[in-house]
Order: structure tokens, then C-alpha cells, then sequence
């Protein structure tokens, strides 16, 4: 399999989830203002979404979506437990827990990352995100990760996002559960060898 990614973008959290499942995979990096990847190639013809991730399987076809791809690889390791078997309750709380990351929590980022967008766009912004830091803070309390004691690929993709707080001047700190988290993930194996691979630490 290979990973399409950059840096420290949403692109991370399947690639902790690739390095949390043992399976064999590659990396090949993306320009998003070119569109180029790192062997040259024109990556809107390999996504025509344009961005990033997107894992080419080993039959050749196609996956994007970070919620699809860290069930995908979770599903091809089901031992490790980076997600709750198909079917159960437990399942549609990690679908849950990825739709809320990707919705409420990495979309609002997106002004801070856009050149065009206006301070009014920005101050709603953060005052949402903070909003919604403080829910997840307390759906925290007393536990290690999102779904209990078990690391999922959800985690996984909070931890990214997580990580972006520094760069919109969002201060973990005031929510303990929250900074607690990011250092317990941040411990893992599987995560300093993604962040390393990707020079971010």
C-alpha cells in the first residue's frame, strides 16, 4: 500500500494507523499548491479531489476519506484492536468520534489555514473550536482514549488535529484531559515513528 500525505496535514493520522498496524506500506509526499508528488507525478490524476490522504491498495484501487482509510486499515489488523469489530455499538461510536473530529474540529481549522479568511471568519472559528475542546475534555475525564482504554484510529486522527492547536494559538493547557491525552499519544511507538518519518519531530 501506499500512503499519499504532507506533513503534518489530516494525512498523519492514517499514517500512525498504518505504523500502529505492522503492515507493510510505503509513503510518497504531496505538494498541494502544485499538485505534484514527491516522484514527480501529476497527483490530481491519481486523486482528482486534489488533496490528501489517499492509500492506493495493493489491487490498485483508490481509497480517500481519513475516516474511511483508518477503518480500512484497522479492519486488515482486526487483533490489534485499532477499531471495534463491524456491527457492534462500539463500531458507530468510533464512527461517531471520526465524523465529529472530521466536521466539528478539523473543519473549523480550515480559516486558519486560508490566506482569504477575514478576522470575523477566525473569531467564530476559534470560539467553536474551544466550544467543542471543552466537550471532548470532558467526554475524557476518567478515561485513557475516546472509546475507554483502548487506542483507536480515532485517537489517532484527535491527536492530529490536536496538534494544529499550537500553530491558531489554542492553549491545550486549559483543558487537562485534552493536554494529558496529546502526551499520552505522543508517547507511543507507532506515533514518534509517524511524526519522525515526517520530520516533525
Amino acid at each position: 500500500m501506499k500512503l499519499y500525505l504532507k506533513p503534518g496535514a489530516c494525512s498523519l493520522s492514517p499514517h500512525i494507523a498504518l505504523e500502529e498496524s505492522g503492515l507493510d506500506y510505503e509513503t510518497e509526499t504531496v505538494d498541494l499548491k502544485t499538485k505534484r508528488t514527491g516522484a514527480g507525478e501529476d497527483y490530481s490524476r491519481i486523486n482528482p479531489k486534489g488533496y490528501v490522504p489517499a492509500l492506493l491498495l495493493d489491487n490498485g484501487e483508490l481509497l480517500t476519506e481519513g475516516p474511511a482509510i483508518v477503518q480500512y486499515i484497522a479492519d486488515q489488523v482486526p487483533a490489534k484492536k485499532l477499531a471495534p469489530a463491524n456491527g457492534t455499538i462500539e463500531r458507530y461510536r468510533l464512527q461517531s468520534w471520526l465524523n465529529f473530529i472530521a466536521t466539528e474540529l478539523h473543519k473549523s481549522c480550515s480559516p486558519f489555514f486560508n490566506p482569504a479568511a477575514g478576522g470575523d471568519w477566525k473569531k467564530a472559528a476559534a470560539a467553536n473550536l474551544e466550544r467543542r475542546l471543552g466537550l471532548v475534555n470532558g467526554e475524557l475525564e476518567g478515561r485513557s482514549f475516546l472509546l475507554g482504554e483502548d487506542f483507536s484510529v480515532a485517537d489517532a486522527y484527535l491527536f492530529t488535529v490536536l496538534g494544529w492547536m499550537k500553530f491558531i494559538e489554542i492553549d491545550l493547557a486549559q483543558w487537562p484531559n485534552l493536554a494529558a491525552f496529546v502526551d499520552r499519544v505522543a508517547a507511543r511507538p507507532a506515533v514518534q515513528a509517524a511524526l519522525k518519518a515526517e520530520k516533525l519531530a
